[in-house]
């Protein structure tokens, strides 16, 4: 397989030479392998606007042609008129659109067994970030995190007339694409009845994202599958999107750190008032989700002890199911966000929670690298095991089979090494005020080994998250205090 990201990375520092920007060769990228995996794909597209006649054309007829397929697609009705909405082309000279043309075509681009686009898009605000060009540090779920959750909440469409799936923090549409893989691959490659498989091309995966160019992404990577997904555009907690309220299944990693509006929004369907974007994310899930419906939100630390988290904890296992938590390796968000430490809820919305198990992937589990400790899906295979059968975390590896703590066997058996899985009464949860951070019960050894010592920055970030941990408990026994006193008075 070809380094997808360093051939295009390449060019990319060719082009910028010829008045290209960095930010416009990225925009312009998706476009063209749009068309050429279209074309791979014997999607059809209008005439004249598509890759073979792109390709034909030569000199200044390239760029006066690449400018009017861009318009014609984008005046096109239905999600291919969203997908080039306001496409522009960006180059001013023929011989760096036909270079660039002349690159794509040399490969057979849907032969690669990858994400393409998305693969390339993220690829290149790495390379980006690793420079230090500013705002390219966006943060994407890694594919193998998307495709374990994927696989534990089996979103499958079959099961109702009505089943939905939504990611309402989308980016590239990864959770999405994964969703559709995953039946593809347990229909045998779409087996599927005819009424369903109607439902599934226009009414079934649904999404919203405030950045225009990962929107775009995600309607084009659902349109090379054959799917025709309902994807808004703007800020889902500050600008719910109308029509369809609820869902079956959703998947989502709301974006990390503070970011944004930078105030609780004014909404009736959110209990606790906060401006913490991803409690509200949580909030925002919750109100979204049908009854029985179920969810996996990827949710940093933080989310897990901050002021207000408990609060917001509390309603989701009264009114849902809180049954699983993923602790995730340190550095799985490398290099985007490597100090960041997160975590996976899954929940069902309807049953009060009872019982919380939690599987510790990250104590004792060398940090992800890049390079050198890259993210596999062995990381989460025993996890997936853990998990069970049942996506509503009822069973364990059989169905009528209760989970148990010996499917993760202590000493060093499994992969990361055992006594990973442990389950917690939601009393235990209700004694420390619905804080799900504090229940760990595996010595990190590497502390004891100086050679082992994480890095300062995850030391720093650890520090920091201990402080505030400690400042929220602090506030409240203040507020205690001065209720107290303001009583007595």
């Amino acid at each position: 397989m070809i380094d997808i990201v360093q051939k295009l990375w390449g060019y990319c520092h060719t082009l910028r030479h010829d008045g290209v920007g960095y930010t416009e060769y990225v925009e312009q990228l998706t476009y063209l392998l749009f068309l050429k995996m279209a074309d791979e794909r014997g999607i059809e597209l209008p005439r004249g606007s598509d890759w073979p006649a792109l390709r034909n054309l030569a000199g200044t007829d390239a760029l006066d042609g690449y400018t009017d397929i861009l318009r014609k697609l984008g005046k096109q009705p239905g999600i291919l008129g969203d997908i080039f909405a306001e496409a522009q082309s960006r180059f001013t000279k023929p011989t760096s659109l036909k270079r660039l043309i002349n690159l794509i075509d040399e490969v057979e681009w849907t032969a690669l067994n990858v994400d393409v686009k998305a693969q390339a898009y993220e690829g290149l605000l790495e390379k980006a970030a690793s420079e230090g060009k500013k705002g390219a540090g966006q943060l994407f779920t890694p594919r193998v995190l998307i495709q374990a959750i994927v696989r534990c909440m089996k979103p499958d469409p079959r099961a109702t007339r009505d089943f939905t799936v939504c990611d309402p923090a989308c980016g590239t549409g990864g959770f999405l694409v994964s969703a559709y893989e995953w039946l593809m691959e347990e229909t045998g490659g779409g087996a599927i009845d005819r009424a369903v498989a109607k439902r599934l091309k226009t009414a079934t995966y649904f999404g919203q994202d405030i950045g225009a160019t990962p929107r775009r992404l995600a309607l084009m990577n659902l349109y090379l599958h054959g799917i025709e997904p309902q994807i808004t555009l703007g800020d889902t907690i500050y600008d719910p999107p109308q029509g369809i309220s609820s869902f079956d299944v959703v998947l989502t990693n709301p974006p990390f750190g503070t970011k944004g509006a930078g105030q609780a929004p004014t909404r009736d369907d959110f209990t606790i008032e906060t401006s913490n974007k991803q409690l509200n994310f949580l909030q925002h899930v919750h109100t979204i989700l049908k009854r029985g419906g179920r969810a996996a939100v990827v949710l940093p630390d933080n989310c897990l002890f901050a002021d207000k988290a408990g609060e917001v904890m509390k309603i989701v296992t009264e009114d849902c199911d809180l049954h699983t938590v993923l602790r995730l390796p340190r550095g799985t968000f490398t290099p985007y966000a490597q100090g960041v430490k997160a975590n996976v809820v899954f929940f069902t919305k309807g049953p009060k929670t009872e019982k919380v198990w939690i599987y510790d992937a990250r104590t004792n589990v060398p940090g992800i690298t890049k390079k050198d400790r890259p993210l596999t899906l062995e990381h989460f295979a025993e996890f997936v095991r853990c998990y069970g059968v049942d996506p509503n975390g009822r069973f364990g590896s059989k169905h009528g089979k209760p989970r148990l703590e010996s499917d993760s066997p202590s000493g060093e058996k499994g992969w990361l090494g055992g006594d990973r899985w442990r389950s917690f009464l939601v009393n235990e949860v209700k004694a420390r005020d619905f804080k799900l951070d504090g229940f760990k019960w595996l010595k990190e050894e590497s502390l004891d080994d100086a050679d082992e010592l994480p890095e300062p920055m995850e030391l720093v970030t650890d520090a920091i998250g201990e402080l505030q941990g400690a400042i929220g408990e602090l506030n409240n026994v203040l507020a205690l205090l001065e209720n107290g006193a303001a009583a007595k008075a």
